[in-house]
């Protein structure tokens, strides 16, 4: 009888822990800073481009922390219909990650000739036209909505989900859909592109 008693108690004592444990977690998750609304999966047109930045960094004994954690309100506007927030940039590759600058305050190009870009970017309905190459290896991410994407030869419609490598070609971007396209994109530096004899620079 004691000892089935004590297995109560004990069994008793785990579900406390385990649902102290939870409210802990449930708490520090309060603190931290909330995502903003709408979603960024949700965008209504002309809504200004809004997301959550979480940014890491290390102490000077070597102990990681938290370093950003805020809303971005730094959306541009290249063309009509179109809004992009750099979340992070660096300006050469290797990246040196006790650089204490701000990646996303760094004066770029569309891409960086050394380094990396990471930038989401918000295509409306009926954006306007830009066709364009940069010198980049480029990696996209459609987070929401669905894209055209124009090419010297035909053309591919990208949707939620979909992974995208742009390896410096040209192309344009179309939204003939009815709302937004929200997509991430990592723009790593490449070589000026060569084929045969025939240089391509980045154009648009």
């Amino acid at each position: 009888m004691t000892n089935q008693k004590s297995r109560v108690d004990r069994r008793e004592f785990l579900q406390a822990s385990a649902a102290i444990a939870i409210a802990s977690s449930s708490s520090s998750s309060v603190q931290a800073q909330a995502s903003p609304m709408p979603s960024v999966m949700d965008q209504p047109v002309g809504a200004p481009l809004q997301m959550r930045r979480v940014v890491t960094g290390h102490r000077d004994d070597g102990q990681s922390f938290v370093a950003i954690d805020e809303i971005m309100n730094n959306a541009s506007s290249w063309r009509e219909g179109m809004q992009a927030s750099t979340i992070w940039s660096t300006g050469e590759s290797p990246a040196d990650n006790m650089d204490t600058q701000d990646g996303a305050t760094r004066t770029l190009a569309t891409s960086d000739d050394n380094g990396t870009v990471f930038r989401i970017v918000k295509y409306d309905p009926g954006v306007a036209p830009r066709n364009h190459r940069t010198e980049s290896i480029d990696y996209a991410i459609i987070i929401s909505g669905e894209i055209t994407m124009g090419l010297d030869e035909g053309e591919v419609t990208l949707r939620q989900g979909d992974a995208l490598v742009q390896r410096g070609t040209i192309h344009n971007w179309v939204n003939n859909g009815s709302v937004p396209c929200v997509v991430a994109f990592i723009l790593c530096a490449a070589k000026p592109l060569e084929v045969g004899d025939r240089k391509y620079e980045s154009t648009g």
